[in-house]
């Protein structure tokens, strides 16, 4: 019963300190301080307009995946527009062109990676062999714009 009691009073006094701090008042941090003036201009003049930077449109991921899957852009996707990608897959795959997919056709292309890497001929992969049928990894893509730089060469025009 007392386990109940101290319980209770535990829960009450953990709700008012709650109450207590989310009642305190916080003080904002202060601004910063406007930057010096650079050589050559003084405090009182305008600063250079900076180059705006480029705004991407604002779409959200569905939207981008609807607009890659409507290929005629009409606003609508129908089921061949939503299975062109995979009968293009199926194409490539069907070496001998009858519409059916043999196991030995859709396994070709593990076939030859494996012959490729079976540089002893063996009909086994050694640990080194494998090593050679990993995936290619792309290169991690370079931003489009380096904004930096680019707001950095502004102030050097303006400055000129």
């Amino acid at each position: 019963m007392w386990r109940y009691f101290v319980g209770g009073l535990a829960a009450l006094l953990m709700a008012g300190a709650g109450v207590f701090l989310f009642q305190s008042q916080a003080t904002p941090d202060p601004l910063p301080s406007p930057p010096p003036a650079r050589a050559g201009q003084t405090a009182t003049e305008p600063e250079a307009e900076l180059a705006e930077v480029p705004q991407a449109p604002d779409r959200t991921r569905e939207e981008k995946r609807f607009d890659r899957n409507d290929k005629d852009k009409n606003g609508l996707i129908s089921l061949a527009e939503l299975q062109q990608p995979r009968r293009r897959a199926f194409a490539k795959l069907d070496k001998n062109g009858d519409g059916r997919l043999s196991f030995e056709e859709w396994a070709a292309r593990t076939s030859d990676k494996f012959a490729a890497a079976d540089k002893d001929k063996s009909g086994t992969l050694t640990r080194a062999e494998f090593a050679t049928t990993a995936p290619k990894r792309k290169a991690k893509a370079t931003p489009r714009c380096d904004c930096r730089a680019e707001v950095a060469k502004a102030l050097a025009e303006a400055e000129e």
